[in-house]
């Protein structure tokens, strides 16, 4: 059995930490200091506004949580998906997969930590063209989740069978 704390694994575990962190920080500013609650849209660009809204769903508003129950079984069974990609992530020994898992790790956190403290999970980025919205108001951490998910899957399809120079097991750097 190989290391656990191999020096990708605890890039990726960085990286989680690196989201997570940003994503509490820019909320905390867009409730806090933009008061974006009260204000409720600031425009930025033609096409990105600021909009504050308060999720208590998860993915797409599915599963929103009605009661005190629902929430804390939301908190719940995303906190036990967050532990399967740990789990997961500190299996891995390619830095690709490690990355997308970590940032899927790193968003899930962010929005766990939101619903855990308020009972719903702070959005606030809303891109759209014109009045066409092509994605439902999102923050950091869906995004983050979103990329990861988008990058394991990639992975997975147009990567055939993995080169074991570049698990980051050893010291060496990988050829390129």
């Amino acid at each position: 059995m190989g290391k656990v704390f191999t020096p990708y694994r605890l890039i990726g575990l960085g990286f989680a930490a690196f989201i997570a962190v940003i994503d509490q920080i820019v909320k905390w500013y867009v409730v806090g200091p933009l008061d974006l609650r009260n204000v409720r849209n600031i425009e930025l660009l033609s096409f990105f506004d600021l909009t504050y809204t308060e999720n208590r769903g998860i993915s797409l508003g599915m599963l929103e949580a009605t009661n005190m129950e629902m929430r804390w079984l939301l908190v719940g069974l995303t906190a036990v998906i967050a532990l399967v990609v740990l789990i997961w992530m500190m299996r891995e020994k390619y830095l690709g997969d490690i990355l997308g898992l970590s940032m899927i790790l790193g968003g899930a956190i962010g929005n766990i930590r939101d619903r855990y403290l308020l009972g719903y999970v702070v959005d606030y980025a809303d891109l759209h063209i014109g009045t066409f919205r092509p994605f439902l108001i999102f923050n950091i951490a869906d995004a983050a989740i979103t990329i990861g998910v988008v990058i394991i899957l990639a992975r997975s399809l147009f990567i055939g069978d993995k080169d074991d120079k570049t698990t980051g097991e050893n010291t060496v750097p990988a050829e390129i």
